[in-house]
Formats: structure tokens, C-alpha cells, sequence
């Protein structure tokens, strides 16, 4: 299953409402049209100043048949409205527009007015590997460093967020930067102990993991095989699961501009996902984004 793929399988299923926060973005509203225009939506809600927001379409050349905006004099107050239609029920998923992300994170976790769902939110990225299947990534843009707990969180989030687009009982990677168990490389003592969660189904959902492994016995049996590594994951992962933000950044955007992979990223952990897109993201980029986050509603 590739991006085309999952935005086929949305064609005859429920078409959602979208939230865009402050949506200034020409990007932004140019994939939300797009989306409207493929049937993956039936509603584009954008809040933000009326004007600016008109001239940001304008600019695009976009028709805003379909969209309904929403007041909103600041980013703080268009991020807080735009959690409300979630939180209401009036909207299905949430879209990041023209605002920083620590804006949008601090309405979605407001304790009184807020949609967190888990203790804790993570990152998942989409990558559409070069033999036409996705993959995920956790965690390149949220938590820094986490601790044990919170690494034992954020897979389990993935492995939700799998079996939600249709990655039945994926298989988890956990990587390191060497696939052996040495009590002075933290990061290796930790994958073993979640292979072992794994083993032990202390996930909230079924899933193969093992780890520690470096990436290139993670991606590729060959590799696997010549190391001498006996693995049911390795060239069949699922979920590439990273121990620190500036790891998976790297990795993140190495696969996408020097890889040229297809790519799509979602926070998860709220009460639905929350589109989550750089200025420098393509189109096709934000577009895939948006059917992701469809596909992962599919069967609500």
C-alpha cells in the first residue's frame, strides 16, 4: 500500500471535515483543495483573519468553494478555535496552518480545553519506501529526548497508528547505532527491553519488535543476513522507531530530499491526528498528510 493506493481506498468511505489553525498558507489551502477536488473531504474549516486569509488563496489562484472560515485575530485564538471545532464535534481532523507548532500544541493540551487522548502525543511520519509499500517513522519532530517511559509511549503509539491505516500486527525496528546489547550504549539496553515488550504483548496492540538494530540491517535483509542477524523484522519493518528527536530528524529529511521519498507526517495522541506539515513541504507532501490522517478515521 502506497500513498495512491490509501487515497483510493478513501474514495468509498466517509468523507471527513478538516480544521486548518490560522490558515495563511497558500501550501496549506492549495492540498486542502485538492483534497476537496479528490473527494478525501467534505469541509475545509480554516480560521484566521477573513481578509488575510482570502488574499493567501488569492495568491494561489485557489477557488474557496467548500471552505468555511472562522474569524480569528491571532494565532493563539485561531488555534484554541480550531481545537473547539474538534473537541465540539463539528470537525473531524485538525490541520497546522501558518503557525508555529508550540501555538498549536498548547490548545490541544489545554487540560480544560484541549483533545489529548494519550499521555503523550508523538510524531509519526509516512514514508513510501522505493518498493511502493509505506512505512512509519517515530518519533523526528516532537519529543527531544525521551526516557524510557515515554520511548515505551511512543511506539506504542505507532503500533496503534499501524494497525489504524491498516498495518495489521506490524513490525517494529527499534534503531541504534549497532544491533548488539551493550550496557554502556543506553539507547541498546532500551531497544532490547521494548523487543522484550513486544515478546511479552505489553503493547496495546500486536506487533514484532526487535531491536537494537542499526538502520541498514533494519532496512535491508541483505544486510541483516551478512551481519549474521537473525531477524523476523529486518527488510520487513513496519515501523522505524528512532530513541531521539535529532536522529529521526536527520533521517527524516535525508529520506526525503536525498532519498526522494514520499513523505507525510501526523501528530498522534490527540482525539484525532493532527496534520502537521513544514513551509518547505510540497504539496504532495501536504496532500499525503491529509489522506493519512483520513485513513487513520477510516474505520470510525
Amino acid at each position: 500500500m502506497g500513498f495512491a493506493s490509501l487515497k483510493r481506498d478513501l474514495e468509498n468511505g466517509p468523507k471527513r471535515s478538516l480544521t486548518v489553525a490560522w490558515g495563511l498558507d497558500s501550501g496549506v489551502l492549495k492540498a486542502c483543495r485538492e483534497a476537496l477536488d479528490q473527494g478525501l473531504l467534505a469541509e475545509v474549516i480554516v480560521t484566521g483573519p477573513i481578509d488575510k486569509i482570502h488574499a493567501a488563496a488569492d495568491a494561489a489562484s485557489l477557488n474557496l468553494q467548500g471552505f468555511s472560515i472562522h474569524p480569528a485575530s491571532t494565532p493563539e485564538e485561531g488555534a484554541t478555535e480550531a481545537v473547539r471545532f474538534i473537541r465540539e464535534g463539528k470537525s473531524d481532523l485538525l490541520m497546522k496552518g501558518h503557525l508555529s507548532t508550540s501555538i498549536i500544541l498548547r490548545a490541544v493540551l489545554n487540560k480544560e480545553r484541549g483533545i489529548r487522548a494519550q499521555a503523550l502525543l508523538s510524531h509519526i511520519a509516512a514514508l513510501e519506501l522505493p518498493t511502493g509499500r509505506l512505512a512509519l517513522l517515530t518519533d523526528a519532530a516532537m519529543n527531544v529526548k525521551p526516557d524510557f517511559l515515554q520511548k515505551s509511549q511512543i511506539l506504542d503509539n505507532a503500533i496503534q497508528f499501524a494497525w489504524s491505516i491498516g498495518l495489521t500486527n506490524p513490525k517494529v525496528a527499534v534503531l541504534a547505532s549497532v544491533e548488539t546489547v551493550n550496557p554502556q550504549m543506553q539507547d541498546t539496553m532500551d531497544a532490547a527491553c521494548l523487543a522484550l515488550m513486544g515478546k511479552r504483548g505489553q503493547f496495546s496492540k500486536k506487533a514484532i519488535v526487535d531491536g537494537p538494530l542499526a538502520f541498514d540491517n533494519a532496512y535491508s535483509k541483505d544486510a541483516a543476513v551478512q551481519k549474521g542477524i537473525a531477524s523476523d523484522v529486518a527488510g520487513e519493518a513496519d515501523i522505524f522507531m528512532v530513541q531521539e528527536l535529532t536522529a529521526g530528524n536527520l533521517l527524516y529529511k535525508a529520506l526525503s530530499y536525498v532519498g526522494g521519498l514520499s513523505i507525510a507526517g501526523v501528530i498522534y495522541g490527540a482525539t484525532c491526528p493532527i496534520v502537521l506539515t513544514s513551509r518547505a513541504d510540497s504539496p504532495e507532501s501536504k496532500l499525503n498528510a491529509i489522506a493519512l490522517a483520513c485513513k487513520a478515521l477510516s474505520d470510525k
